[in-house]
């Protein structure tokens, strides 16, 4: 039996008397495209920061590929294979697209700045290893541009370059196409799906059409629990996903056919 790269078992968080996510449990295979989706307040942020470390659980534990990490502090997760994205930019936005990713790449390393006497086979490495990231999402022009110069897409496309180069086994992705224009969203779409197959993707995300273009499973929440999970077809289907979202069953425009519009295939 393969063991899961993510797994919650009875999760809650309270703050005071608000249960923003109670006793929810579910795992995320390896390799998997793995949307956590529901309506507003439905705790999909909150989950998030729990499974990343930024918050502690109140109740329940958090596997991460197969070794209990409930416990285990945010820099620590991220030494262990996990990496996040967030809903406001964390970039520094006065370096440069390049720079931004030479940190990452040190904090993975356990490093905090540069040093002179470091080998040049392994600056040599690292600014190798930053190209070919910047080649995949993207930005391969722009690495000596400022990231506050760059568009707000363009923004998105390196932070996901950022979580990349910390070599992430687990990428939580939350909300990445928040303010994006449609053709932004189609190439953050076409970035997701080429992904590296070896990188387990979770994402939480408000555009549908988004969402049911790249996931091959899904986890809905409502109200802070765990409502269903499944392939996109059976929760498109789900009586009870479909009454969450509308508070009716006669929701035929909720989940269209094929949601997602065309999508080029990264070129090898």
């Amino acid at each position: 039996m393969t063991t899961p790269m993510l797994e919650l078992r009875g999760v809650s968080r309270h703050f005071g008397s608000l249960k923003a996510v109670e006793d929810v449990s579910f795992s995320v295979a390896p390799g998997s495209r793995h949307a956590v989706i529901g309506p507003n307040g439905a705790g999909k942020s909150t989950l998030f920061a729990l499974i990343a470390g930024t918050h502690a659980a109140t109740t329940g534990s958090v596997l991460l590929n197969g070794d209990d990490v409930t416990g285990v502090a945010e820099h620590q997760r991220v030494a262990r294979g996990l990496a996040r994205t967030f809903q406001h930019s964390s970039l520094f936005l006065t370096a440069t697209v390049a720079e931004n990713l030479m940190l990452a790449a040190q904090r993975r390393a356990g490093r905090t700045s540069w040093s002179m006497f470091r080998p040049a086979t392994r600056q040599t490495t690292l600014l190798e290893d930053g190209r070919q990231l910047l080649d995949r999402v993207g930005l391969a022009d722009r690495s000596s541009d400022r990231a506050g110069a760059l568009s707000h897409g363009e923004r998105r496309q390196l932070e996901v370059a950022v979580a990349l180069a910390c070599r992430p086994q687990l990428l939580l992705l939350d909300e990445p196409a928040a303010g994006m224009s449609a053709s932004e969203t189609a190439r953050l779409m076409s970035l997701i799906k080429n992904l590296p197959s070896e990188v387990t993707v979770m994402i939480v995300e408000h555009d549908l059409d988004l969402v049911f273009g790249v996931a091959d499973t899904m986890t809905v929440l409502h109200l802070g629990q765990h409502l269903v999970s499944g392939s996109p077809a059976e929760v498109r289907a789900s009586p009870e996903v479909q009454s969450a979202y509308l508070g009716a069953e006669n929701t035929s425009e909720l989940f269209p056919d094929d949601p997602s519009p065309s999508v080029p295939e990264a070129q090898s």
